[in-house]
């Protein structure tokens, strides 16, 4: 009995339209990267653990998918460890595949420090694996394209995020608000509610509060012992409404007493003041529940959501200005944000705001007649696409009625027909397949036809 082809749960086969439409989300994507002046790179699938680990917390670090060493990784193992799963598996593993494209960018700038001018600005599109239960918009295997900026400190690098934002958006037609906060403030608030010993947790807390609510927020704060005179401090703070600066005033009187506070607080007033200056500010929203879980970020953290649909952050990031402390290259401050490219095509398809033209690899399909049309409209192929126009010709003597049915089911915008009466007089039948508006025209100036139409 033949063996059912399957793919592992989490990951997907993309069609020649999905292909088309992720590929215009990483089109659109690329070229406002470089707009803004950064410059691409690629990193290995694979990492070693030791680069991976101890950079995720301890929920993040359970979804590293790890590589089992080649060949015969478990001889000489001694029995007593196999009850050890981390144990053995810290042994038998030394590689993984990269959970997040930050973490290698960090290891990748200090391996080429000496190649690289500061600040350095890079882009990189790649797809990342984390060993998560799927559901909606969460995948074992997916794509981010990240942009990031290392070995400045300057706020103007947060403002330059927050424009790329907005731009690539507004290219793809959506509408979102960007919640902003600082880990600075976070730390102040364990500070003041007499836990600062328990950031992490506050923050791995909270940073559920959009999944699960602040009822099981606060239980899963106490469960990681934090007493009720503390989350009696936080809860207010996690509840705050109001405009941008109404939250900060209040945040100043909360705080006055923390200098981490202070400085988180001023950063946010310079980012705002800033994205005003840019005309970048109106979707600019302060969330104080807003913590991104990861135990890199020390400054300004970003989460973007779309208005329109139901679905979780879209695009995130923020501020670690240690990450590269830890491979041995200290004070080099970086900042940068992902764009979940995944999540974004489900929201794209989910509003049906992806371009029609996409449905199609070609414009223009040339009918086959047989090989006399065949070698006639070879030139014309070729003048289209020297033009930048698709075309194919259909590769069978069929009737016309199927190559018709062809270009509906491909969705051709053109059809290219020439028989023995056109080829005689040196012309061709250009059928427009969306209006169907027929022409005959000489093959120079179906070229000029096609791009007036567009």
């Amino acid at each position: 009995m033949a063996q059912k082809p399957t793919i592992p749960k989490g990951t997907r086969d993309f069609s020649p339209l999905e292909m088309s439409r992720r590929e215009y989300i990483f089109n659109t994507v690329k070229s406002i990267f470089r707009l803004y002046g950064y410059s691409p790179i690629e990193t290995p699938s694979m990492e070693n653990l030791s680069t991976l680990l101890g950079k995720y917390g301890e929920e993040g670090e359970r979804l590293i998918f790890r590589i089992l060493n080649s060949g015969d990784p478990f001889s000489g193992i001694d029995p007593g460890m196999l009850g050890n799963s981390i144990a053995l598996s810290n042994i038998v593993c030394e590689k993984g595949l990269r959970y997040d494209l930050t973490v290698p960018f960090a290891r990748y700038v200090v391996q080429h420090q000496n190649e690289i001018v500061f600040p350095f600005k890079r882009y990189q599109i790649q797809p990342v694996w984390r060993a998560d239960r799927p559901q909606k918009g969460r995948y074992r295997e997916f794509f981010q394209c990240d942009v990031d900026v290392v070995g400045s400190k300057s706020m103007l690098n947060e403002l330059e995020l927050v424009q790329i934002v907005n731009d690539v958006f507004r290219r793809l037609s959506l509408d979102v608000e960007v919640r902003i906060n600082n880990r600075k403030v976070l730390s102040a608030i364990a500070e003041v509610a007499g836990v600062p010993q328990k950031l992490t947790e506050i923050t791995v807390a909270i940073d559920k509060i959009d999944k699960i609510g602040l009822d099981l927020v606060k239980k899963e704060l106490e469960e990681r012992g934090i007493d009720r005179d503390a989350i009696g401090i936080i809860e207010p703070v996690l509840l705050l409404e109001g405009s941008f600066g109404e939250k900060l005033s209040v945040m100043r009187e909360v705080l006055e007493n923390s200098k981490s506070g202070e400085e988180g607080l001023n950063e946010l007033e310079e980012l705002f003041k800033l994205a005003q200056s840019a005309g970048v500010h109106k979707n600019l929203i302060l969330d104080l529940s807003l913590a991104r879980g990861l135990n890199y970020y020390t400054g300004a953290i970003f989460e973007v959501k779309s208005k329109e649909a139901q679905m979780g952050s879209i695009c995130g990031g923020g501020r670690y200005d240690n990450l590269t402390g830890v491979f041995g290259l200290e004070n080099m401050p970086g900042v940068g944000i992902s764009f979940g490219a995944d999540r974004i095509y489900d929201v794209l398809l989910s509003l049906d705001r992806f371009p029609g033209s996409l449905a199609s690899a070609s414009q223009v399909l040339m009918a086959n007649l047989g090989p006399g049309s065949v070698n006639y409209l070879l030139k014309t192929a070729n003048l289209l696409r020297e033009a930048g126009i698709s075309c194919e010709i259909f590769s069978a003597d069929a009737r016309l009625k199927k190559q018709f049915e062809y270009a509906e089911k491909k969705n051709f915008s053109y059809m290219v027909i020439a028989g023995e009466e056109e080829i005689a007089k040196g012309v061709v039948n250009l059928k427009n397949l969306e209006s169907g508006v027929q022409e005959t025209l000489i093959a120079d100036e179906i070229v000029k036809h096609i791009k007036r139409d567009k």
